[in-house]
């Protein structure tokens, strides 16, 4: 067989086309590779690894987790909703799907309440919770709008750091502002986002909801009923919500749940309440976060 050497031109092309390959490419930077069914379990090592690093980094060590829903706005968003949707009326008379909107936009004027009661929680948390050095019961919601931004915005007022814990979802959901920069992360495992809530977590504070505030409510709820994590205080806000929402009575009546399982929680009205809450849990003891 002939032996052809290539001329100085094609031998560089035929390099450059080695180097440029994927297969020459490094492992960490193979993205197609790291994004490959084969290395999930890379991908959630990574992703739990990358948010402890740099939380030991920060010296955050005991957390104030914050649920609740997205949809629920600041008195002033809430407010200019619904001047944009009776505009929107005024050109388009009895439209159904306007007239709808407008009575789900004036109830958003209603539940900001509780994105101001969040708020409120948040900054006195954050300025009674945290300390030089490690910092005790650093407030950590979801990181994106509604009750979570609210969560932020608040230790963020108080001058405090605040971690969000942001996930990717079919319609992108931005950060806040009002996280701590450093301590902003963006998940794509909702199971790891979920251990990351818990590792740290303190106390768990619960607003009113939808499926992921429910979803992230009773996984807490299961996991310290079955003791696979110890107790912590679970503050439920705005118990009318829940009451309604939630017959923990008629669980208990079905045998569903022991009575004693209605215990593991507290239902409260205001900021101060939660505040309350969490200083009666952990009255007495030295071995839990200075409260």
């Amino acid at each position: 067989m002939k032996t052809i050497f290539p001329d100085a031109e094609r031998r560089h092309a035929l390099q450059e086309a080695i180097q440029q390959g994927q297969a020459y490419t490094l492992a960490q930077e193979d993205i197609a590779f790291l994004a490959s069914e084969d290395l999930r379990p890379v991908r959630m090592q990574l992703e739990l690894l990358k948010t402890e690093h740099a939380l030991r980094e920060h010296n955050v060590r005991a957390t104030i987790v914050v649920f609740g829903s997205a949809r629920i706005m600041s008195l002033e968003d809430a407010q200019a909703a619904v001047v944009l949707v009776e505009e929107q009326l005024d050109a388009q008379p009895k439209e159904a799907t306007l007239e709808r909107a407008l009575v789900v936009a004036k109830r958003r004027v209603e539940q900001a309440h509780w994105y101001g009661e969040a708020r409120r929680f948040a900054h006195m948390a954050s300025t009674c919770f945290q300390h030089e050095g490690p910092c005790e019961l650093v407030v950590m919601p979801g990181g994106g709008p509604g009750i979570m931004e609210a969560a932020n915005r608040g230790a963020f007022e108080a001058g405090e750091r605040s971690v969000g814990l942001n996930i990717t979802l079919p319609h992108e959901q931005y950060p806040n502002p009002f996280i701590t920069p450093e301590l902003a992360f963006r998940f794509h495992y909702f199971a790891l986002r979920k251990m990351h809530f818990l590792l740290r977590a303190k106390a768990l504070v619960a607003f009113p909801g939808g499926f992921g505030t429910l979803d992230e409510l009773f996984e807490v709820l299961t996991l310290v009923q079955t003791q696979k994590m110890p107790r912590i205080p679970i503050v439920l806000v705005n118990s009318a919500f829940w009451q309604r929402l939630i017959d923990f009575d008629f669980l208990i009546e079905e045998g569903m749940i022991a009575a004693a399982d209605a215990e593991l929680f507290v239902m409260v009205d205001s900021a101060e309440g939660v505040i309350a809450a969490l200083r009666t849990f952990y009255s007495g003891t030295t071995a839990q976060p200075n409260i």
